[in-house]
């Protein structure tokens, strides 16, 4: 029996589910224009382990997302994994939040998944993933040009935050936009951490980082 807190915050998407063998138990998320994700993260978290009427003592794992996403939304998500992992005594389990956003998707063998995060401007932190969601390529923050994903042939869908600004420039046949398909969810993580969990596929409590891909930027 593997009960698992799943914590997504990488993106406006403020996202806690509470998973029993990677079957969802309890979920709370809200999506808001602004970040509130200091405010209500510990509230969603209280929220879908009194649903599920069991404790914090109850669990056998917790799941972060681990970035690229949000500077601020990763190291609350994450500090919050971190601190739960280090009271209770329990492993840490990390998951790339670009697998997170793709598993939004079902599409047919052999056509791709392209989830994309807004990074600001025209960039976009970008990865390709089959239909089995497997990684095809690795994330990276790419500007969006003409020539984006031109490597690739048959069918690619785009979703996430980041997929509008790609509208104008990727308008051929072969793309398909997923407007309803914005931010990852901690729903989509329960699976993947229940395997994780089985395999011991866990990180450092104490030293394991947030994805952050690129630098810190202060804005005045």
């Amino acid at each position: 029996m593997a009960l698992i807190l799943n914590i997504e915050t990488a993106t406006r998407n403020c996202s806690v589910a509470l998973s029993l063998n990677g079957e969802i138990t309890a979920v709370r998320e809200i999506a808001a224009d602004g970040y509130l994700h200091a405010e209500k993260l510990h509230i969603f978290i209280g929220e879908c382990i009194e649903e599920a009427g069991c404790s914090l003592n109850d669990l056998n794992a917790i799941a972060v997302s681990k970035g690229p996403g949000s500077y601020t939304g990763l190291r609350i998500g994450v500090s919050a994994a971190k601190g739960l992992c280090y009271a209770l005594n329990i492993p840490l389990i990390a998951i790339d939040t670009m697998e997170v956003l793709a598993r939004n998707s079902v599409v047919a063998e052999g056509e791709y998944i392209l989830p994309l995060i807004d990074a600001r401007r025209m960039e976009a932190y970008t990865a390709v993933f089959g239909s089995d969601y497997s990684k095809l390529r690795e994330t990276k923050a790419e500007i969006i040009t003409p020539e984006s994903f031109s490597e690739l042939e048959g069918k690619l869908h785009l979703i996430g935050d980041g997929a509008a600004k790609c509208k104008e420039i990727l308008s051929d046949d072969k793309f398909v936009y997923h407007d309803d398909i914005l931010f990852p969810s901690a729903k989509q993580m329960c699976s993947v951490a229940n395997d994780k969990y089985k395999k011991s596929d866990i990180v450092d409590v104490a030293y394991f980082e947030p994805f952050y891909l690129k630098d810190f930027i202060v804005n005045k």
